[in-house]
């Protein structure tokens, strides 16, 4: 969004004073209904001022398209539609050997985790967005792309490491989307992870992640063409952890 304010003020700088004064005269004034706002009407002011080409326009289209392929995602309001409905969706396109689980499956099954693979394998899905976190405007407006540098808080809630063997933490910015795969026993001793979130909440915590510290995630990062294989791999490092500790 930044970009795109940007180069639209560089178009406006080039009007005439007539034309830059009537333009802001009709902004201050404008009112915004989807999908009529500020943008699409400073652009199609431009364009009927012949001071913005059809092939500008469609370059700069394109551009911003590139920059916030996954902006759709911060248009979920509702908290389960974008943790639950979305993030376990998108996981499942990702990799199709994940099952549902159920009693059938899992005898001591409650709903304390979200995936079965292999038939022994528990994992747990957890998802947030990257936003600005010294705004107070719309979570679409504060989208952050990857490589900003503002201030941001990822918040993973209702974090339960003795209920899973696995989980995937999955973060989305306006242009990125990243993949943290990590044991149980992994997120349980890492010293950003807070037990006790809820009180009354046993075994049940939060961990945020942020500017200052998600590089120290780098080695659980994952492509997603590679989602199978972090998986098992952070399975065998918990199987590692649960035997020596028996020893």
């Amino acid at each position: 969004m930044e970009k795109l304010e940007q180069y639209l003020k560089e178009q406006i700088s080039f009007l005439s004073a007539k034309e830059h004064n009537e333009l802001v005269s009709r902004l201050a004034n404008l009112i915004s209904v989807y999908p009529f706002n500020q943008y699409e009407f400073i652009i199609s002011t431009l364009l009927g001022l012949d001071k913005l080409s059809t092939d500008d326009y469609y370059t700069l289209r394109d551009d911003y398209i590139g920059r916030n392929m996954f902006l759709y995602l911060y248009e979920i309001s509702a908290p389960r539609g974008f943790g639950e409905k979305w993030a376990q969706g998108h996981l499942k396109e990702l990799v199709p050997q994940l099952e549902k689980p159920s009693k059938l499956k899992d005898p001591n099954y409650s709903g304390e985790y979200d995936f079965l693979l292999d038939k022994k394998i528990k994992i747990e899905v957890k998802a947030s967005r990257a936003v600005d976190l010294d705004s107070n405007e719309p979570l679409y407006i504060k989208a952050l792309s990857s490589n900003s540098k503002k201030r941001f808080d990822m918040n993973f809630q209702q974090i339960k490491p003795y209920c899973c063997d696995v989980f995937i933490w999955i973060a989305v910015w306006r242009d990125l989307i990243k993949y943290w795969v990590l044991s149980s026993n992994e997120v349980l001793n890492d010293k950003n992870f807070s037990s006790g979130q809820h009180r009354g909440n046993e075994n049940e915590g939060q961990l945020h992640i942020n500017e200052r510290n998600i590089n120290q995630y780098n080695k659980y990062l994952s492509p997603p063409d590679k989602l199978l294989r972090a998986l098992r791999r952070a399975y065998k490092r918990q199987i590692n952890i649960m035997e020596n500790k028996k020893m």
